[in-house]
């Protein structure tokens, strides 16, 4: 059995124990401070407590600065909490792992390897076999719909394309879960548009348990199973919101009166934080 056969099987079975979701992500009271060149204490996140079910589309939403992009961080173990802890897997996160996936706003791809390559890069670290990296890759390449491209350089590429080939990348490593943060934020609207679609498409394939940070409410309802609406000052949990509305889903559902509901909601809870930091 190839390789992404043999990932298919075991995302195939996952479903006959739905009832009792596993707990991929657990964040646990975490506070993050930082200390100002004057001595002051800063508090980024303060008593940031969820819990993510395996195969859940979770996305963070909240004004600026209010740690979205912080807790991501933590998570990735790219940073460390000041205070409370992090599991991934049931794992305590305490630096980097390949547990995790990570795709960023900005262009992160090796300037020097092809599409091919760089999505092979971390299947290479690992010493798989040839023939299973290429079969690997060939599978998201065709996902992401870069096929014909696999030779490209990424100075080549457009930014949708190299967004693209770093979800590609992200998901090769098959993760055990996905950290995304406003990994559309630099794109044109006609363009997030095309990889918001490619996203839904994606993930329904794969069913990876996500955490997408994002300023855009419309991208939030649309893509999320929860969306977890963060306040600021320090940044905390404000209200978790399932999202009512069944897959797979296409655009224009931001038409649909459950999507105007569920918007017209989080733009509440937002303006309520906004007038409480004036």
């Amino acid at each position: 059995m190839g390789a992404v056969a043999a990932m298919h099987d075991q995302t195939l079975a996952a479903p006959a124990a739905a009832a009792t979701p596993t707990e991929r992500l657990r964040v646990e009271n975490v506070c993050l401070r930082y200390q100002s060149p004057g001595g002051k204490t800063f508090a980024a996140l303060e008593n940031v407590s969820l819990s993510v079910p395996d195969q859940q589309f979770a996305v963070l939403v909240g004004p600026s600065g209010c740690g979205k992009s912080s807790l991501l961080y933590l998570t990735a173990g790219l940073a460390e909490p000041t205070s409370g802890a992090i599991y991934v897997g049931g794992k305590r996160v305490e630096g980097p792992g390949a547990d995790r996936g990570m795709v960023f706003q900005g262009y992160t791809l090796f300037p020097w390897l092809n599409v091919r390559e760089n999505i092979e890069f971390g299947l290479k670290r690992k010493g798989m076999p040839k023939g299973e990296r290429q079969e690997i890759v060939d599978f998201y390449l065709a996902e992401v719909g870069l096929a014909p491209f696999a030779g490209h350089y990424p100075k080549q590429l457009s930014g949708g394309m190299m967004q693209r080939v770093a979800i590609a990348r992200a998901l090769a490593n098959d993760p055990q879960i996905l950290l995304m943060d406003e990994p559309f934020g630099a794109l044109d609207s006609q363009t997030r548009m095309q990889m918001q679609k490619l996203l839904l498409r994606v993930w329904e394939h794969s069913k990876k348990t996500v955490v997408f940070v994002t300023h855009d409410i419309d991208e939030a309802i649309l893509l999320g199973d929860r969306i977890y609406v963060m306040g600021a000052r320090p940044g905390h949990i404000k209200r978790e919101l399932d999202v009512p509305i069944p897959r797979p889903r296409e655009l224009d559902m931001v038409m649909d009166r459950a999507f105007i509901e569920m918007k017209r909601e989080i733009l509440g809870l937002l303006h309520d934080d906004l007038e409480e930091m004036h």
